[in-house]
């Protein structure tokens, strides 16, 4: 009985197991970093050509500065994931510093193009002949929905960071796997621009909730099979990302939610 308990034990300590506990997270910074390439290149190829025929307004400067932001983060954290596994701890944690720059001005941008591109639509709506005009008041009550998981993102993003940055010196572990966590809530935003891909919406944010979980799954399976436990991390984010998801579901095109937000985002 002692032999079948400890032969596990020394596969998972194995060479392969020890290079997957060192690279899995450059391998998850470089997946997260494909998923956005994915989503968002064709969407923004497609969308350039469309503001060059003029059917669409041109893209706000705040719009550029975001993916400026969101672009410098997902490389910082390839940056460091690649730091740690190839043993320059020293590099990476002068390197973290960054972080505590780039996030806030990522969350404050996040938060200023929210009413920015809502206000934009609104004009165009305004402005528009009649026959245009349902369509792009479809779009704002679009937009009225979406910014629940923008509002979603911009609150709990920042929250994670946070937790991950307090625990740097005192939980690695708990620092590294939160860091990843946080980043992938952002990620729905790439997902949704697949439009390949099956989906609920318009009518119900459950895809781009699930989506979030899909990307995370690598890691969280990796850990599972390699140390036989859920890490705290796991328990920590869920406990904060599900309330959230829930109120999304709950508020999700009520006649509430888009008369508030209509007022909150509204010129």
């Amino acid at each position: 009985m002692a032999t079948s308990h400890a032969q596990p034990l020394q596969l998972s300590a194995g060479p392969l197991a020890l290079a997957v506990d060192r690279w899995i997270w450059v391998f998850m910074a470089a997946l997260y970093i494909a998923i956005v390439l994915v989503g968002f290149v064709p969407d923004s190829m497609m969308k350039v050509g469309m503001v060059q025929a003029g059917a669409r307004p041109p893209f706000p400067p705040i719009l550029h500065v975001h993916a400026v932001l969101m672009g410098s983060f997902l490389l910082l954290l390839l940056t460091q994931a690649t730091l740690m596994a190839t043993g320059r701890r020293d590099r990476h944690m002068w390197l973290g510093r960054v972080a505590f720059v780039l996030v806030p001005a990522l969350v404050v941008v996040g938060f200023l193009l929210v009413p920015t591109i809502y206000q934009q639509v609104w004009h165009g709506a305004q402005a528009a002949p009649p026959p245009a005009r349902p369509r792009l008041q479809a779009l704002l009550s679009f937009l009225e929905n979406i910014a629940l998981l923008q509002m979603l993102t911009g609150i709990l993003f920042p929250i994670c960071v946070g937790l991950a940055l307090r625990a740097r010196r005192t939980d690695p572990g708990f620092h590294k796997r939160m860091m990843f966590l946080a980043t992938a809530i952002p990620l729905p935003a790439a997902f949704d621009r697949m439009t390949w891909l099956p989906t609920t919406m318009p009518g119900n944010p459950l895809t781009p909730e699930l989506c979030v979980l899909l990307a995370v799954a690598p890691l969280f399976l990796w850990d599972l099979i390699r140390n036989r436990t859920v890490h705290r991390a796991y328990l920590v984010w869920l406990a904060l990302y599900l309330p959230f998801t829930i109120a999304v579901q709950l508020l999700w095109d009520t006649p509430g939610w888009h008369a508030f937000a209509a007022r909150l985002l509204g010129p």
